[in-house]
Formats: structure tokens, sequence, C-alpha cells
């Protein structure tokens, strides 16, 4: 895995901007991330879903401590996401894998966390396992004026995939309306090619949502991100949501994937039985993307990236060079999740 090169890419966008400010140009830097938080289950048994097969609760013993460790965790990486260069946490942090709202109560009131005033957006999805999206937002940047879940509604034999909800936000980064599509894809059980209609059709929900935002807001700026189980050249993006990996491509309705690039040069989020993948990302519409104009006058797009910190990859053992996960083989590994955070900022230049 190419783990070095992210940090020189922050290296560089560090220089760039300190050297714009030196040039009497200041900016606001608003990092907005996603995070699968692997399996963020409380020690209660839920009768009303399948919380039994959760790692969590086949722990044997202890499974409080390991709950507030992993609570713990948990917010030390979302308290250092963008934080080296715009001096907080995320402005907005997209989460998947989370069994209700009392486990996030939990996350945000942790120490690390707690002096940031997140908000909170969730909602019961309908999925087996019981695991949901969620959105977190600090209420000092971000004002949601609208929300709600969406089933993608998705048939397989004539039978209901019980997935997860697609979660739409919309609201005020700062002083300016943006959108935020979160997503948890259906996986990959059973294999990528016969499960591929599953996301495709996952993507095309995507697709409805996106028309149903701009028929209000026509330049509407659309984030899309979550954990898609798909890598970017996957047809659910290339075919479906027709998502371009060059700004130059990107027209007025597309829809442009930073990730493409990150996957092409052989980045990843997630390990798992010697496959490496790129299945998380965020993804923007073109009034988010500066097209080399460097019109930084209302809030765009300045770098998309993975969150590999070293700490956040696991350093021996069968996981060792992919994230250092919390469960493994019914057990607490003390890791963190098994997916890396992946983040990007939007600057725009101060008045």
């Amino acid at each position: 895995m190419k783990k070095y090169t992210s940090f020189l890419i922050l290296f560089l966008l560090g220089i760039s901007l300190t050297t714009a400010q030196k040039k009497g140009k200041q900016y606001n830097i608003r990092t907005i991330a996603f995070y699968n938080l692997e399996n963020l289950f409380d020690t209660i048994n839920d009768t009303s879903i399948n919380d039994e097969a959760s790692p969590m609760m086949e722990l044997k013993s202890n499974r409080s401590k390991v709950y507030w460790d992993k609570i713990d965790k948990l917010g030390s990486v979302i308290a250092q996401i963008g934080e080296d260069k715009a001096n907080t946490s995320p402005a907005i942090i997209g989460v998947a894998e989370v069994e209700n709202l009392s486990v996030l109560e939990d996350l945000v009131k942790n120490k690390h966390l707690i002096t940031k005033r997140y908000g909170i957006i969730h909602y019961d999805s309908p999925d087996k396992r019981g695991i949901d999206v969620a959105l977190l937002y600090q209420k000092r940047y971000f004002k949601p004026v609208f929300y709600e879940a969406y089933n993608p509604n998705i048939y397989r034999n004539n039978r209901k995939v019980y997935t997860r909800d697609q979660l739409l936000v919309s609201g005020y980064l700062d002083d300016e309306l943006i959108h935020i599509i979160v997503n948890h894809w259906p996986s990959r059980s059973g294999g990528e090619a016969k499960s591929r209609p599953l996301r495709e059709k996952a993507a095309y929900q995507n697709t409805k949502i996106i028309a149903q935002v701009r028929e209000k807001d026509p330049n509407a700026k659309i984030l899309i991100m979550g954990d898609f189980n798909d890598d970017p050249t996957n047809s659910s993006f290339k075919e479906v949501l027709k998502t371009k990996a060059k700004k130059k491509n990107v027209g007025e309705l597309d829809i442009y994937n930073p990730y493409e690039d990150l996957h092409r040069r052989g980045f990843n989020t997630l390990g798992y039985r010697d496959n490496i993948n790129l299945f998380d990302m965020v993804l923007i519409s073109s009034p988010l993307l500066d097209k080399g104009k460097k019109d930084f006058s209302t809030y765009k797009m300045y770098q998309a990236n993975i969150f590999n910190k070293r700490f956040l990859t696991g350093k021996k053992g069968q996981f060792k060079g992919y994230p250092f996960r919390s469960f493994s083989y019914g057990g607490y590994t003390g890791g963190y999740s098994d997916h890396y955070p992946v983040y990007m900022y939007l600057i725009k230049e101060k008045k």
C-alpha cells in the first residue's frame, strides 16, 4: 500500500495555503469527512434487531469496558481528521455501522469531541443487522434545514433486501446551502458479481435523490459520501452515477469522484482476504469543483484524501498493513475500525 504519498499531499497543501495567506488571501477551511465506525453497537440486547450477531454482543466478558474503549478511540480519530489545516475536527462527518442514536450520543459526548458541540441526524433503518448511517455536524458551522431517510427499495428474486437507508441532509455551511447524501450500500456477500445489481440499484436511488434536490436547487452543491462497497471504477459509479475522474471532463450536471485517481495510484480504505479496496469516498457535484480557475469566492473542494495515519494501520498478524480493526474472530483487538476515514477540505476566501 502507498501509505506515505498522502502525507506529502497534505504537506504540499499546507505550503499552498500558507503561501496564499502570505499574499494577502485568507481562507475559511472546512473539513467534510466520512467514517465507517465498524460495528459501533451498545451492550444492550435489542430484541427488535439481530444485534446478537454483532461482535460486541458476541464478547463473553468486558463488554462495557470494550464499548467505552472503542468510543474513546473513535472520538480521538474524529477529533484529528482535518485538524492540522482547519484547526478543528470535521465540520460535517457522515458515519456508518452505528446501531442507534444512543451510541452516537455517547460518541459526541466523549472527551475528545464534547467541546465541538456536535449535532446528530439519525434514523433507524430496516437493515437486518440493525446498523444505520448518520450525520454529525458542528453546530457553529452547519445549520440543517431539511433531512430525510430514503430506503433504496431493493429486491432480489422478488424478495426485499433489507439494507441501509440513504440519508439526505440539506443545510447551510456558514452561509452557503449544501446537500449531503450519506450512504452504506449493500455488501459483497455472495461475491462481487452476484451482489453487483444491489449496489447498482442503490446508486440509482442516489440519482433519484440528486434529481429531487436539483428540482428545488438547480445549481445544487451536493456531497455524496459513504461506504459504497464498490471501488470508484465499478459499474455503480461509472454506469449509473456516471462519475468523472478528471476535472476537465466534468459537465454542469456531472458528479466528480476525486477518489478514482487515488484508487488508480494504489490507495485504499480497507483490506480483506488479500484484497485491498477503496470503498469509502466523498464525491461532489460540479458547483463544488474549481476546475483550475482558482475562484474560491464560494466554497469549493481544495483537496480530497484518506486519513491513514500510521496508528490506524495494523502492525502484526493477519491484518498487518490493513486498517487496525476493532474486532477479529469473536474478540476485541483494541483497534479503531476496519476502514480508514476519508475527508476533503472545502475552502472559501474570506471577505
